[in-house]
């Protein structure tokens, strides 16, 4: 039977220490973020046991599998933050100066204008 591989995870600040202790040999990275650490484990162990089609890997958060197993399911589900709603930039309204224009033809005369301008042309 073949000695498990251990992939142990150090919290350092924002980033994660991974140590990977297995077939005589001890290999260190860091990655940022827990996510990214456990990938960054399985790329050392494909470094460490190569082509080996039966391996086994311990993952441990601090020695403890199980505090690795919650913190990385905890970090997997976990819904992203939500972005603070951008706001638009309007640029200024300007006023457009108003137009001298004739009603359009179709308009009915107002009490102030003559009947026939409605109907001229």
């Amino acid at each position: 039977m073949m000695e498990p591989i251990e992939a142990n995870y150090v919290p350092d600040g924002d980033d994660w220490t991974i140590t990977i202790v297995g077939r005589g040999k001890t290999l260190t990275a860091t990655a940022p973020g827990l996510i990214a650490a456990r990938d960054r484990a399985d790329q050392l162990v494909e470094e460490l046991a190569g082509n080996e089609k039966n391996r086994t890997v311990v993952h441990r958060l601090d020695g403890d599998a199980l505090e690795f197993t919650t913190a990385y399911l905890n970090a997997r589900l976990a819904k992203p933050e939500e972005p603070a709603p951008a706001t638009e930039e309007k640029p200024p309204a300007t006023e457009e100066p108003a137009a001298e224009t004739e009603p359009p033809k179709t308009a009915k005369p107002t009490e102030d204008e003559p009947a026939q301008a409605a109907t001229s042309s």
